[in-house]
C-alpha cells in the first residue's frame, strides 16, 4: 500500500521555461544597428573631418549662440569629460573659442569662430541629406511616427 502525501505537504512545481531571448528582436540591439548604419552614412557624407559629437556641438552653438561648456554638454547629451574633449579639439581647429564667463569665472563660455560658423552653414545641407538617407527606407508618415516615438523614448 502506498502512502499518500500528508495534507500539508506541497507538491513541487516545475518552473515554466523562460521565454526565448532572440537578440535580433530586442530594442537595444536594433537601435545599435540603426545607429551603426547612421554613423556609416554620417562618416561617408559629412567630410570636413567632423565627428558626430563635434557636429552636434557646432550645430548647437550655431542654433543657440555662445554658452557655457557645461550647458553645451547638456544640450548635446554629452558628459563633462566628453564635451571637454570635443571643445578642446574644436579649439585646436579654430572652429570655436573659449573664454572665462564674465559673470562666473569658474565657467568656460564656448562660441563659434567665424570659420566655425561658415563651416556649419556649409554643412547644414549635408546634415539634412544624412538624415534623409538614414530615414530613406521609411515613407513620410513612418518618418514622422518613428521620430515621435524616439522622442518619447528619450
Amino acid at each position: 500500500m502506498s502512502a499518500k502525501p500528508a495534507s500539508g505537504t506541497r507538491r513541487r512545481r516545475t518552473k515554466a521555461p523562460a521565454p526565448a531571448y532572440i537578440l535580433e528582436t530586442q530594442a537595444g540591439f536594433m537601435l545599435r544597428q540603426v545607429m551603426q548604419r547612421h554613423t556609416t552614412i554620417f562618416a561617408a557624407r559629412m567630410g570636413e573631418e567632423l565627428t558626430a559629437t563635434q557636429w552636434a556641438a557646432l550645430s548647437k552653438l550655431f542654433e543657440n549662440g555662445p554658452c557655457s561648456q557645461n550647458l553645451l554638454g547638456r544640450l548635446t547629451a554629452m558628459d563633462a569629460a566628453t564635451i571637454k574633449g570635443v571643445v578642446d579639439r574644436l579649439v585646436k581647429r579654430s572652429l570655436v573659442e573659449t573664454c572665462p564667463d564674465p559673470e562666473d569665472g569658474r565657467r568656460l563660455v564656448v562660441a563659434l569662430t567665424g570659420e566655425g560658423a561658415a563651416l556649419v552653414e556649409r554643412c547644414i545641407p549635408i546634415a539634412h541629406t544624412i538624415t534623409d538617407e538614414t530615414l530613406a527606407p521609411l515613407d513620410a508618415q513612418e518618418r514622422a511616427t518613428f521620430l515621435a516615438l524616439l522622442d518619447r523614448l528619450k
